[in-house]
């Protein structure tokens, strides 16, 4: 029976509104009441539903008769409602969206139009152990996010399906070779609720696959502030097949995962349509959900009688891509050929044929105006770069790359013109903090400290977190964790064991009190799982040092296809029973949400070894910052940002792998992470001096590290800075732009339509003659004459070019018209003034197309190059 129908005591019916609400998966006040209802189902399922289902009516009947509980509730209730109710920093910056009946302070910047609403889709999102919708970093990354806009109060939903099973559980065999298990996920279990249509019935969104109707019910679970809707296709009406489409997360063949994609995308846009809600901003999280801006266009098309181009630069301006992938080969592909009878419907709603939708997929055939190769499969990716007018990747690295995948989709573009920003990702901090942490943090910075800009976060006071403090916290927190570890060991040798008694001696391994390196992550090829393993003798060594002992915990999953990745857990697992490192050394099975909270709580030193450029940004070492624990990685992703000496240690240099097996490198990487770990990081962990607390000297060296690490970068990955940033620099930009398009009747969508339409007509009739470039006092002028045929001059630019060097960087020199040319048709005379600087040579003239309101290249990739002879 779901959580919200089950009868409760009068004193505890305020229980269901706690419950339902994933604000207590990072407000963690409530943890002692669910605990004290029922400790046993609580600590093994960390969910609040749960415990409520499986507790007996007797004990529900004593609680409410103890004074002191049903005080402690009413004021968690009464604090929750607090937090949903009292003004945001989104509402005192933007008070336009705030209601009639709330104040707030004279905002320092307001845009011309409240931002109404954005929706971000996701095909995975990790925000607790409750809700197991996620497999990795892209998930926790989306359940952050949602945590954050909560906690700052900003309009944003979430989109996603409801999985029957998510993302499978692991164990090892008696050889640790990974299996798989999966776990049906009974949503009558889970902290979520049906959504209801205005008639009362549950509300079911519909649509066509290859001719057949398929329904899919809509569930909503509640994140604080923020609402996140799931698409489920467990419906009794549906064919068994159809039944399945959100039957596992990334489980099944390729028409399982396009079946799932194109659910996300069009029922997910169908879904905003039904219940009326004003979204500005359509956010994908990755290229899954591209169809959303298909189907989006489509909606728009319905509702004002247009054709597919004009409702496409209606809607454009309106959304937002951010690519997580690093390699161009992890982008979704599909043939045509089972591609094409899914997507008639969509094609018949938009008014075109399914060769234009195709095309929206696919790479550039060679040639000026750019048309579809039609030999190339549909890339996801590609379908979303080319109907969202905003991008970006996840660290400034990854932008970097992006650029240069996403180039051939710009064809004559400089790579470092291609369209595609960064916003770095970051982590919701008190997902991921520590009580001791916590409290260190209100102490010193406030209790709201991460419901506001994180640039005013005040972390110079962290200097009075006394070292003392500081190694206390850190002592207490890597206690902790010793426990936990120790008890899932144990409890994972019972799942292993064959004896019929089942008997199994609680593990001693690890120690409270000895340096202690943490290594979790998806055993990806890239990332070299098993790098620290690339020499086990030294490795045993260093763990067994009997002065400076070392403890290492090890985490991570493989994807159910990847044996190399298998491969290297099978070695870690053969590693860890050696008898010399037996009690050094962890491998535990089934990396989840909640050992990733005690793992970045309670790990001194962070260790990541991907290769680079291959992780997009990385978000794991991020969650030990506000705990105190300190990094050690390969300047990749954030960390390619972050570093600073004496703010934890790099790994390796700036050279780039070409392909994710490019292990050339791997030796002399492996080489200085045990010089590293040997000379540097094990001895200044065990640097202490006379002064004493609890009769335990203290490493004040170390705690420099620490608090140098807690100040400087908790604030900058915080996914607060991170959500401000989208909001500056995307989604403030993207509601604009929407906005402009589409009133009086999208009278600007038109006219753009109509002017990229012109440009692209008269564009083969540009050419320029030789250019004059003469010296004129200290710098170049340069005069060309360019023939433009039946383009207006107004509607391009004439641009000098100089790619960047060793020692300067990129010019664009824009020149501007001196006089029409007498005697030739629609011919003007450019020029302008260039560096002395730079050699004449360096520069070459092209041409672009110029209009204020449109998005170039992002939106128009004519370009014209001046053929050099």
């Amino acid at each position: 029976m779901p959580v919200f129908h089950r009868p409760l005591p009068e004193s505890l019916t305020v229980l269901r509104e706690l419950a339902i609400d994933l604000h207590w998966s990072w407000n963690h006040r409530g943890d002692m009441l669910w605990r004290r209802i029922n400790k046993e189902v609580w600590e093994q399922t960390q969910n609040p539903v749960s415990v409520l289902q499986l507790t007996s009516d007797q004990q529900l009947q004593t609680l409410a008769g103890e004074v002191d509980f049903v005080q402690e509730l009413e004021a968690i209730v009464q604090a929750k409602r607090d937090y949903l109710t009292k003004p945001s920093w989104y509402s005192m910056h933007f008070p336009g969206d705030l209601a009639q009946n709330q104040t707030a302070p004279q905002p320092s910047q307001q845009p011309a139009k409240p931002l109404r609403g954005i929706a971000y889709f996701s095909m995975e999102f990790g925000l607790c152990e409750a809700l197991p919708l996620y497999a990795g970093g892209l998930g926790m990354l989306a359940g952050d996010f949602l945590k954050t806009a909560s906690d700052l109060g900003v309009p944003l939903i979430g989109i996603g399906l409801l999985y029957q099973q998510g993302y499978f559980h692991q164990s090892f065999t008696s050889d640790g070779w990974q299996q798989e298990t999966y776990l049906y996920n009974d949503p009558g279990s889970l902290p979520i609720e049906p959504l209801h249509a205005s008639d009362g019935s549950w509300l079911h969104i519909e649509t066509q696959f290859l001719c057949r109707h398929v329904s899919f019910r809509v569930w909503k679970a509640q994140v604080g502030r923020v609402t996140l809707y799931l698409l489920d296709s467990n419906v009794p009406s549906n064919q068994a097949r159809d039944r399945g489409i959100t039957s596992t997360l990334y489980g099944g063949n390729t028409e399982l995962r396009l079946m799932q994609e194109l659910a996300l995308g069009i029922c997910g846009w169908r879904l905003i349509e039904t219940l009326g809600l004003d979204i500005d901003v359509c956010h994908l999280n990755e290229g899954h959900a591209a169809f959303a801006t298909l189907e989006r266009v489509s909606a728009y098309r319905q509702r004002h009688k247009v054709d597919f181009e004009q409702a496409l630069w209606a809607t454009r301006s309106g959304n937002v891509f951010t690519t997580h992938t690093a390699v161009a080969a992890g982008f979704d592909l599909y043939p045509e050929a089972l591609l094409r009878p899914y997507i008639g419907e969509l094609a018949s709603h938009l008014g075109v044929t399914t060769e234009v939708i195709l095309a929206l997929g696919r790479p550039p055939a060679h040639g000026p105006l750019q048309q579809a190769n039609t030999q190339e499969p549909f890339n996801m990716a590609f379908l979303a770069l080319r109907t969202c007018a905003h991008n970006n990747g996840v660290s400034q690295l990854h932008g970097k790359v992006s650029r240069r995948i996403f180039q051939p989709l710009y064809p004559r573009w400089p790579e470092r013109e291609v369209p595609v920003g960064h916003v770095t990702n970051g982590v919701h901090t008190p997902t991921w903090d520590s009580a001791w942490a916590d409290a260190e943090w209100t102490r010193i910075c406030g209790q709201d400290r991460w419901r506001s800009d994180v640039n005013v976060v005040p972390t110079a006071p962290l200097e009075q977190l006394s070292d003392a403090c500081l190694w206390k916290m850190a002592t207490q927190e890597r206690a902790q964790l010793v426990d936990y570890v120790r008890q899932r060991i144990a409890n994972q040798l019972r799942n292993e064991s064959s004896l019929p008694h089942c008997a199994v001696t609680l593990p001693l391994s690890l120690d409270p009190n000895i340096l202690t390196l943490g290594f979790a992550r998806r055993f990806a090829e890239y990332k070299r799982s098993d790098l620290l393993l690339h020499d086990p003798e030294r490795l045993a060594r260093l763990l067994s040092n009997s002065q400076h002992p070392v403890q290492l915990i090890v985490a991570g999953k493989a994807h159910p296809a990847d044996n190399l990745g298998k491969q290297a857990i099978q070695r870690w697992y053969q590693f860890v029973q050696r008898p010399d490192v037996r009690d050094h050394v962890v491998l535990i099975e089934n990396y989840d949400i909640t050992l990733a909270q005690q793992l970045v709580q309670g790990v001194d030193v962070w260790i990541n070894t991907p290769r680079r450029p291959w992780e997009a940004c990385g978000t794991s070492g991020m969650k030990v910052l506000v705990n105190g624990g300190l990094n050690i990685s390969t300047l990749d992703g954030w960390w390619a940002e972050a570093y600073q000496p004496g703010l934890g240690w790099a790994l390796g240099d700036q050279e780039e792998s070409t392909t994710e097996h490019h292990s050339e490198g791997d030796a002399e990487d492996a080489e200085q992470l045990y010089q590293l770990l040997e000379n540097e990081i094990v001895p200044l962990f065990y640097q202490r001096d006379s002064n004493q607390i609890d009769n335990e000297s203290i490493p004040h060296a170390w705690l420099t590290y620490a608090r140098a690490s807690m100040a400087t970068l908790t604030p900058q990955f915080s996914s607060n800075r991170m959500l401000e940033e989208y909001l500056k620099n995307y989604y403030l930009p993207a509601a604009a732009g929407l906005d402009a398009r589409q009133k009086n009747s999208a009278e600007l969508a038109k006219q753009l339509l109509q002017w990229d339409q012109y440009l692209h007509l008269h564009w083969h009739e540009i050419r320029s003659s030789e250019l004059n470039i003469i010296v004129e006092k200290e710098n170049w002028r340069v005069d060309v004459t360019v023939y433009l045929g039946g383009i207006n001059p107004k509607d391009i630019k004439v641009q000098m070019i100089a790619d960047p060097t060793a020692e300067q960087p990129a010019l664009a020199i824009e020149l501007h018209v001196l006089y029409p040319v007498e005697g030739a048709i629609n011919a003007y005379r450019f020029t302008g003034e260039l560096p002395a600087s730079r050699a004449a040579q360096d520069f070459s003239l092209r041409v672009i197309g110029a209009h204020p309101q449109v998005n170039i290249p992002s939106e128009n990739t004519l370009i014209y190059w001046e053929t050099k002879k």
